[in-house]
């Protein structure tokens, strides 16, 4: 089953390849959307895909690259839409 969700991951998480490494994961996993960094210092996750899928990223992004410090995951289900084609790091 598809679905989609927006992940929010808070901690130290900018500087430490977070993005990257999401990128890397979300690739192998067949996952599409896209990864940013936001201005506050959380980054944010689109991902659509796989609903097993899904659920392996999250508790991923639970974990981080090493160097980062994961101080809180929020997950918000969006609607599915189909619109990416792959999975990006966006910049700022």
């Amino acid at each position: 089953m598809k679905r989609a969700v927006r992940i929010i991951v808070s901690g130290t998480v900018q500087g430490v390849f977070f993005r990257q490494f999401c990128k890397e994961k979300a690739d192998g996993l067949g996952l599409r959307g896209f990864v940013r960094n936001l201005t506050n210092g959380d980054v944010e996750i689109i991902i659509e895909g796989e609903e097993k899928a899904i659920k392996e990223m999250v508790e991923i992004c639970r974990v981080g690259p090493r160097h980062s410090l994961i101080r809180d995951v929020q997950i918000e289900e969006r609607k599915y839409s189909d619109d990416f084609k792959d999975f990006k790091a966006l910049r700022m």
